[in-house]
């Protein structure tokens, strides 16, 4: 859990500098090969590279549309991480048990 946990976190670190496509194509064969060598099935941890991708609350620059509201809504930079950390460990909290439950980490 702690593995599938550190691959969802470090997939929304990079979103923020990276698009989601470019971020899913460089960390999904790093999850792959990680869930190889220690025995686990893959599936959950290409998951939390996709949920990670999927999850830039952090920034206005990491996803189109947080760039789009920032300026119609008033937002600042700042608003994004003291918004956007809450949620991002919202996401951790719940998602990294729900991958695991729907995708089960031991091979079948």
């Amino acid at each position: 859990m702690a593995a599938l946990a550190t691959i969802l976190i470090l997939a929304m670190a990079v979103t923020p500098f990276l698009n989601n496509a470019a971020t899913v194509l460089v960390m999904g064969p790093i999850a792959a090969k990680l869930a190889t060598r220690l025995g686990l099935n893959a599936d959950p941890f290409l998951m939390a590279v996709a949920l990670g991708a999927a999850c830039d609350f952090l920034t206005p620059i990491g996803h189109q549309c947080n760039t789009l509201v920032m300026g119609p809504g008033g937002y600042r930079f700042g608003d994004y991480a003291r918004l956007g950390l809450p949620l991002s460990v919202i996401v951790i909290v719940v998602g990294v048990p729900l991958i695991a439950l729907v995708w089960p980490l031991h091979p079948a």
